[in-house]
Formats: structure tokens, sequence, C-alpha cells
């Protein structure tokens, strides 16, 4: 193995990418398999560097009186002349020859700024701050030609600032090796299973005994799972939300900034469409509305869901061809199979109403809190009960809560992976509008069928645990966005933190010191809280816990490499700060 020339925490002098000027810079590491040196600048850019365009600081003597040595650097903007004629004007075959090198040495540029660079996402890089290095800035080129290469030097940094701005917000496809759920045979898996698994799911628990030895349950026929009526019922629901959507009442706020650096604006009304919602369901019930027929079309409305949402997918791949390039997401690949389900398109709109954001938290979610309550009226009838069941009324109070929370604090969706890196395609919507109300209400359908008697003693304990569960999740969750609002707002100046060469900090205290993903832990325990009510007798409801807990896991990966590859040191260093992920005291 090839030895290191320079060691950790040395400060040398680094040559700036395309470029001949030398910065101060301190090592940070070294790989021995590419034998790169990173680097860090005096501004915070942290970047890769071969062992050649690193020189020490002893190789630049800067000359007494504003003269240098007989060192071939010298300092730019230096205006005496050595008395030696050896350098002298070279001929012009040769200024030329030096021409033609420096527009190499320009395409260079453009090439190490698009790999080197484009990772890094220099989002507050300034020119500007170039005018603090002009005292250490060197010139390795022959003296003669140096005033004349000054004006070209300057051109130079002006096209990679600019050079900067552009690939900061360029949307690059991501290379097939970086493809997530095991790439196109994966996703392709996927999109055929999920429904599949769904369907096995709610006809076991329709079984008196859903246990796996009674698996695969008996299927219908494909002919009485579809019901035009059902289908039409669930397209008026989806209309009546979309209608809540548009009304002009909430405060209108700007999300994250978006590749080219523009901001969308979006309405907070979610909770509004909420109450709205519940008006509706309550009048419907005074009125005498039969809400039984959902439960026993379940199924049907299951399919019906899934066919609009295969739709909807469709559409929105085949409108995203048409999509201007900046309006991609970052996940996207280039392959058809891949972007259907990840989502071609970032943000796709119609008008100003934004598909994705919609489908996150209304027709799936809301519905989710309407499905509990029909099971509740369901167990009732079904089990001949005056009152619900204290487990049927912890499910759906519990859930209640988690909706409720979601809508009230509907502006933290804006910061989350599914709006600023996901796209919109099969994954969320399948995710939003079929597997969050049909496989998040399972606790409820299951009680249906299978009554669980819960004591009040045990009925305080799963409480007292819901409530842990629920003070994580909003405690992180609230400091995480209040930080990411106003890093610098006094009631936050007791929180430490970690900054990194974008110009921003990652939290090393408060709940995001105690593990990585502090909201996930909650998440996790609250969803245990679901379960325990449904009692020990079967696995089937304790599904969603397993399920939530290999989705977390996997999100937190996602998460573990977006980091890593945006922050790059800061995130090793937060990494050592914070060791546990999930869990504490569980690596």
């Amino acid at each position: 193995m090839p030895s290191r020339k320079f060691a950790d925490g040395e400060v040398v002098r680094g040559r700036w990418p395309g470029s001949s000027l030398y910065y101060e810079v301190e090592i940070l590491s070294h790989d021995s398999t590419s034998q790169l040196y990173t680097v860090k600048y005096k501004d915070g850019t942290e970047l890769e560097l071969k062992e050649n365009d690193i020189k020490p600081l002893t190789s630049f003597r800067q000359r007494k009186g504003g003269s240098t040595s007989s060192s071939p650097s010298r300092r730019r903007g230096s205006r005496s002349r050595s008395r030696s004629r050896s350098p002298g004007r070279p001929p012009k075959s040769a200024r030329r020859s030096a021409s033609a090198s420096h527009q190499a040495n320009i395409k260079e540029a453009r090439r190490e700024v698009e790999v080197k660079l484009t990772p890094l996402i220099l989002e507050k890089f300034n020119l500007s701050q170039e005018s603090s290095y002009i005292s250490t800035q060197y010139s390795l080129r022959p003296r003669r030609e140096e005033v004349k290469l000054k004006e070209i030097d300057s051109k130079e940094e002006k096209f990679i600032a600019k050079e900067l701005a552009v690939r900061t917000f360029e949307v690059t496809p991501i290379r097939a090796k970086d493809l997530e759920f095991g790439g196109v045979p994966g996703v392709f898996l996927i999109m055929f299973g999920l429904p599949v698994f769904l369907f096995l799911l709610l006809l076991m628990c329709k079984q008196k005994d859903p246990s796996l030895l009674n698996f695969p349950p008996p299927l219908p026929a494909l002919y009485e799972l579809w019901e035009t009526r059902v289908f039409g019922v669930y397209l008026l629901w989806f209309l009546i939300q979309v209608l809540f959507y548009l009304l002009p009442i909430g405060k209108v706020v700007e999300g994250t900034p978006l590749i080219d650096g523009r901001r969308l604006k979006y309405r907070l009304n979610g909770f509004y469409a909420f109450i709205l919602t519940s008006a509706v369901i309550g009048t419907s019930l005074f009125q005498g509305v039969e809400f039984h027929y959902v439960y026993s079309h379940f199924l049907q409305f299951a399919l019906g869901a899934t066919v609009f949402c295969v739709v909807l997918s469709v559409y929105l791949y085949m409108r995203s061809l048409k999509a201007p390039r900046n309006d991609l997401s970052p996940a996207s690949s280039g392959n058809a199979v891949y972007d259907f389900f990840i989502g071609r398109e970032l943000n796709p709109r119609i008008g100003t109403f934004d598909l994705k954001y919609f489908c996150e938290l209304r027709p799936g979610l809301i519905g989710w809190v309407v499905i509990n309550l029909v099971m509740l009226l369901a167990e009732m009838k079904i089990q001949d009960r005056a009152i619900p069941s204290l487990a049927m009324i912890l499910v759906n109070s519990f859930q209640l809560l988690y909706v409720v929370d979601a809508l009230w604090n509907e502006e933290a969706l804006l910061t989350t992976m599914d709006i600023i890196h996901d796209g919109f395609g099969f994954m969320l919507a399948f995710g939003d509008l079929v597997w969050v109300p049909f496989i998040y209400s399972f606790q409820a359908f299951y009680l249906v069928s299978h009554p669980n008697e819960v004591s009040w003693p045990m009925a305080s304990l799963i409480i007292v645990l819901k409530l842990c569960g629920y003070v994580i999740f909003r405690g992180a969750n609230s400091q995480k966005n209040a930080f990411r609002k106003n890093p610098s707002d006094p009631k936050l100046a007791h929180l430490k933190t970690i900054h990194t060469s974008m110009g921003k900090h990652l939290l090393v205290s408060g709940w995001w010191g105690f593990v990585r993903h502090p909201n996930y832990l909650g998440d996790l325990i609250m969803a245990l809280a679901w379960s325990l009510p449904c009692g020990f007798n079967h696995i089937l409801p304790y599904f969603y816990v397993i399920y939530f807990t290999m989705l977390l896991v996997h999100r937190e990966a996602r998460d573990e490499y977006h980091c890593k590859k945006k922050y790059g040191m800061a995130w090793e260093k937060y990494c050592q700060r914070v060791p546990y992920r999930i869990f504490p005291y569980i690596y």
C-alpha cells in the first residue's frame, strides 16, 4: 500500500479544481483506496484532491518587499520584475500554446466542478469570499505572461462560480447502482405484490380463526370484488376532499426552495377539511345513512381505491414526460419502470392544485378516521352492543389523536422526504390512497370479528405507553420544525449544533441528541399502543407494528444515505456524537 505524504490535521495549500490557484486547506482524511485527500477550505468547503494537487506551506515562499524568490511561484498582483531575462517574453507560438493550455484548463474546470462540487450543493457559495484569500493566492505560470493571463483567471473564476450556480440547481438522474427498493426488479415486485398482500390480509382478518395455518384464505371470485356503485362512492369521497382543499380558508405558506430557487405556495387547511368532513359524517348519521355498507363492501372499496391509484399513477407518469427538467424529482432515474414507481415529477400541479400534497393528508388520512368509525358502528351491530368495547374505543381514540395532530401540524409535511425528494408516482399514490386507510385501520377491522375485553388497569398502562410515544414524537418534530424555521430563535439557544459546509447546522442535543431519529422512536411506541388493545390471541393485529418497524428502519437507512452524501464530514461527526439511530443503547 503506497504511503501517504500528508497527515490528518496538517495545514497545506490545495489547488482549486480547474485552476492554478492554491489556498490554505486543512487535511481531514485520506482514502487509501482512491488515494484522494479530503480537505477543508477556510469557507467550509470540503473537496477531494489528488496528492499532486496539494503543496506544503514551505513550497510557497513570499519575497520580501513584495518580490518573490527564485521559486516558480509568485504572488498575484506583484509588478516587480526579475533582472534576469531568462523567462523573457515567450514567442508567439509559445503564447498561443499557453492560451490553448489554459482553455484546456477551463474545460477541465467544467468537468471537475460537475464531478466534485455538484454533490456538495453549495447553496451559499459567494464569489466575494475570494477576497479574503487574495493574500494567500499563488500562480505557477511564467512571470511575463502573468499580467495577460490575470484577466483570463478572472474570467475562469467567474465561470466556476457560474457553473456552481447552474450545477447546484440541476437535476441529474441517479445511477443504476444507486436505485433503491432493489432497483427495477424490486419495484416491479412491490407494485404487484403489495395489492395482493393487502387483499390476503383483509381476507384472513374476516376469518373466525385467522391463523397462519389457515393461509391462504378462501379467495372470492373476481366479479365479487368489483362493484361499480362502490367505485362511484369512492370517487365521490375523493371529489369532496378536493372541494374542501380548494376552499379559500387557512393560511398560505411557502415550501422549501426548489432546484431553480422557486418556492411553491401551499394552503394549510387540512384541519378545516377534517372539521367539515366530521360535520358531513355527523349529519349523515343523524339522517339515518347506513354506514354498515362500507364494512360489508370493504374489499370492494379496497379494490376501487387500488384501481383509482393505478389510473392516477399512469396519468402522473404520462404528464411527467412533458415536464421541464427542473420539475423532475431528484429520485428519478430515467428508467420507465422505476420512475413509474418512485415518481418522475416532483410536484405535479393542475393550476394551483398540488396532487401530491393533497393526497398526502386528505383522502387517505381522513378516510382512515372514517373507516375506524365505521368499524366501531359495525362492532356494535354485529356483536349486539349498546356501547363500543373499551378496546375499540382505545384504538379509535389513539388513531384519531394521531390524525388530528398531523392535520394540525400540516406545515411540517413540507420538509419531509416525501415532499422534497420523492416524486409522485405509484409508491406514494398507493401508500396514501390505499395502504394508509385500509391497513392502518387494521386493528379496528380485526376487533369487529374478534372482540377482546380489556381491563381498566391494562387500559391505563396502554394509555401511558401511548402518551409516552406521543410526547417523544411531538416533542422531536416540534423541535426540528422550530429549528428549521428560525435557528437563531432565543428559545433554541440551549441546543448544541454541528456546522456543515452548506451553511446549515445539525442538532446534537435535545431530543435529537438522544437518538438520530427520536420521531421514529415515538412513532413505533404509539404503533405498539394501537395493537395492544387487540390482545395476544393472534399475531395478525401486530402486523402493523412489524411492518411499521421495517418501514422506519428502511426510511432511516434512506435518510442516512442522503445525509451522508449531502453533509459529508459533518455527518460523520454527527454520527460520532449521536451513535444510536432509532433505539437508544441499540446501535
